[in-house]
């Protein structure tokens, strides 16, 4: 909507792009390399990344509390959201797995890794 306001904050910002580049890591990242050894996957036309329009809504909340190490108080914020969200959406899709009889499949968890894992159950 023109206009409008996005009341994201900068730790909110580095939140929400951490998560996708957690739940990223567990559904589309993987590195292929051909029988020669080339990664043909080594750009961002052949590498599958999400986009804004592939996340979930996000709810974000947080508790300040300053670092005592610094006089600004200031903390990193950069593992949070990969670390939680890789395991998250890869539990997720363990536990929908299990539900149907089949293992979990080797990162990255793609369409084509699923529907085999689907084809020989456990």
């Amino acid at each position: 909507m023109p206009g409008a306001s996005c009341p994201i904050t900068g730790v909110e910002g580095q939140l929400h792009g951490g998560i996708a580049q957690g739940i990223a890591t567990a559904l589309c990242e993987g590195h292929l390399f051909d029988d020669a050894g080339q990664l043909p996957t080594g750009s961002l036309m052949d590498y599958a990344l999400p986009r804004a329009c592939d996340m979930p809504p996000l709810g974000i909340l947080t508790r300040d509390i300053p670092s005592p190490g610094n006089p600004p108080g200031a903390k990193g914020v950069g593992e949070a959201g990969p670390t939680g969200a890789l395991a998250a959406t890869t539990n997720a899709v363990a536990h929908a797995l299990r539900a149907a009889g089949a293992d979990l499949p080797a990162l990255p968890l793609s369409p084509l890794r699923l529907w085999q894992a689907l084809q020989r159950p456990s």
